[in-house]
């Protein structure tokens, strides 16, 4: 679990709180239904008819990287595929099949199965470099709705604002009714500033620097997979996988 994430929400949160209470006001006073329908609502139906279904629910899909972000490489890669390396050049490529089973990621699986079969490296690389750059404009489309996110719901708290100004107008002459619909226009606003804010874009690009984490990795195994290709030495392939820590 990515604790600072937490951390951030909870301090976000607290400074706002603690804002409103140090001011005198009332922690009640933050609290309106009616303009978190407004705004939130608004902002979701926005970024659903921008988004085809497959990229909006795999936007949802990937706020879970937000607390669990995916494992980023580490000296673990380095030393699995200097392994492999040494393997093959012991024993001949072939003797990398048994590791294909073992391993969970269908990428690396692809590509060492067709390190196995014996691809040329520039064939071995093009193939994996296509499905690479795939992948990764797939992510970046869905976590992008998050962005969007936070372009539209300062826009709609305006809206929300508005709507309960006119409220206001409408029940002029019934002062009772006045408080509501102020209350409601200026905590749109608040919902809809904060929500992009301190939610939204940040989410964006905490997603944003997880792709690019898992990119990374992908590509240090494309590095690997191609320099076994060609035979290199598996200290030259450490070294040059260890580039990727500098």
């Amino acid at each position: 679990m990515d604790k600072i994430s937490i951390l951030g929400i909870l301090v976000s949160i607290a400074a706002i709180i603690g804002g409103q209470v140090l001011e005198g006001g009332h922690i009640d006073s933050l609290v309106q239904p009616t303009a978190f329908l407004i705004v939130i609502g608004g902002t979701f139906g926005a970024i659903m008819l921008q988004s085809p279904f497959a990229v909006f629910k795999r936007g949802f899909a990937l706020t879970r990287w937000v607390f669990f972000p995916p494992k980023g490489g580490d000296q673990r890669v380095v030393e699995q595929v200097t392994r492999w390396s040494g393997l093959a050049r012991k024993e001949g490529l072939l003797a990398l099949e048994n590791e294909i089973a073992m391993l969970r990621d269908p990428f690396v699986k692809k590509g060492l199965q067709l390190l196995v079969d014996g691809a040329e490296p520039l064939r071995l690389r093009e193939v994996l470099e296509v499905e690479l750059d795939t992948y990764e404009s797939h992510l970046k489309a869905s976590a992008k709705i998050w962005e969007a996110a936070g372009g539209y719901a300062p826009t709609i708290g305006i809206l929300g604002a508005v709507m309960g100004l006119i409220h206001v107008m409408e029940n002029l002459s019934d002062p009772s009714k006045l408080g509501a619909g102020i209350a409601v226009a200026f905590v749109a606003t608040i919902y809809g500033v904060g929500s992009a804010n301190l939610i939204f874009l940040p989410m964006a690009k905490k997603l944003m620097a997880c792709i690019a984490n898992t990119v990374s990795v992908r590509e240090m195994y494309i590095d690997g997979l191609v320099g076994i290709a060609n035979g290199d030495n598996p200290r030259i392939i450490e070294s040059r996988l260890q580039g990727y820590f500098s």
